[in-house]
């Protein structure tokens, strides 16, 4: 992938065995285009319709997270996370206070714990509603997102009551989370679930088996379980391509050593196929979420810890299973409040390797399929 710098752009033109001259056209995908789902610049050659060489350009959107992180105590860090996959807030914070608790050696109650699961899995429901009902919107489908929007918007209201912000939620604590449930939040998240699945139903009959949704989809961009497992895919990207590796299961971490996650596989390895395995975990995700509420234990939602944090010295890498994949946190500590070093490993930029390579061979019509269902988030890319 490129940087955000010029481009030596080379001589296009070329001459047939026949003799015929051929100019190939050059073509700016973005970066300011609603189909790339941020500011995201694709640089394609095409011969007429088809695509014949694709480069990402990033860099448009860089706001310096990692380096701020460790200009910020830790405890100051767990806000600037939110703004990283800022579709997955919660997800994000989830994974700093865990590096952080794994290198200190706390163990957060299972009641926080449980609290965690429960509201990184609304995350999750929040995120591929935002992946499902933006890719019908790329194919021609205006519905779904306004469907999606409007259940998003429960699970946002939830969160609002729950931690005082909607969007930018910094709600985990190391060694916990910032405030325990509302009276009657369980209630109305119960309640919300109940809508959600009867709306899932909804969503799954207009976009399932609909002729124009399933030609744009079943066939393009296909990845070889091989091709995605050499490129270090992960999350839906690598699940739709049958390989059955979901951190929650593979390497179970808090609650979720406890709950078991029915992991959604798919072998077409298609954009229908990737479509398909997030609107299936949104089912798993609402499974999920009634068992936290239904065995989620009293006690404390935070262990004692100290005011100023100052991890031992020494490194640590903490991974979940984020909405995109996997999604890790590399922390560095030389026993001070501040990090000496904190890398992300995000799941979009991963992901986002591979798709020249899905584009090559197809036709520009089907360039705004393929990179709909990869479900990047520019601000975990470019973070």
């Amino acid at each position: 992938m490129a940087t955000n710098q010029d481009i030596d752009l080379q001589d296009l033109s070329g001459t047939s065995a026949e003799g015929t001259k051929t100019q190939e056209m050059l073509l700016n995908l973005g970066p300011q285009h609603p189909s790339t789902h941020g500011v995201l610049r694709l640089i394609m050659t095409l011969e007429g319709e088809t695509i014949t060489s694709c480069t990402p350009v990033i860099g448009y959107l860089h706001r310096g997270i990692e380096k701020i992180l460790e200009n910020r105590t830790i405890m100051a860090g767990i806000r600037y996370m939110d703004n990283s996959d800022y579709l997955s807030p919660m997800l994000n914070e989830t994974a700093y206070v865990g590096a952080v608790e794994q290198l200190m050696g706390i163990e957060p109650p299972r009641r926080a714990q449980y609290i965690r699961l429960l509201t990184n899995e609304m995350q999750r429901i929040a995120s591929h509603l935002v992946a499902i009902g933006t890719y019908g919107m790329d194919l021609g489908a205006s519905t779904p997102i306004l469907w999606g929007f409007r259940d998003r918007e429960g699970i946002m209201t939830l969160f609002e009551a729950l931690a005082g912000s909607r969007f930018n939620v910094n709600y985990m604590r190391v060694g916990g989370v910032l405030h325990d449930f509302p009276k009657g939040w369980l209630d109305e998240c119960s309640a919300f679930l109940d809508r959600l699945e009867e709306n899932m139903k909804e969503m799954n009959a207009l976009l399932t088996g609909n002729e124009i949704f399933m030609s744009r989809t079943q066939g393009v961009g296909y990845i070889d379980p091989q091709q995605a497992l050499a490129y270090g895919l992960t999350g839906p990207m690598l699940r739709a391509s049958g390989i059955n590796w979901d951190l929650r299961v593979n390497r179970p971490y808090m609650a979720y050593r406890e709950v078991p996650v029915n992991t959604v596989v798919r072998q077409e390895g298609d954009c229908f196929a990737r479509y398909y395995v997030r609107l299936q975990e949104i089912t798993e995700s609402i499974r999920l979420c009634r068992v936290a509420i239904d065995k989620m234990p009293g006690g404390a939602i935070s262990t004692r810890t100290p005011i100023a944090f100052r991890p031992p010295r020494g490194e640590t890498y903490f991974a979940l299973e984020s909405s995109k994949g996997e999604l890790g946190v590399y922390m560095i500590s030389d026993g001070s409040e501040y990090p000496w070093r904190a890398k992300l490993r995000g799941p979009s930029f991963v992901n986002l390797q591979i798709v020249p390579e899905l584009m090559r061979g197809h036709k520009m019509s089907d360039a705004i399929a393929i990179l709909g269902s990869t479900d990047i988030v520019l601000g975990e890319v470019d973070r």
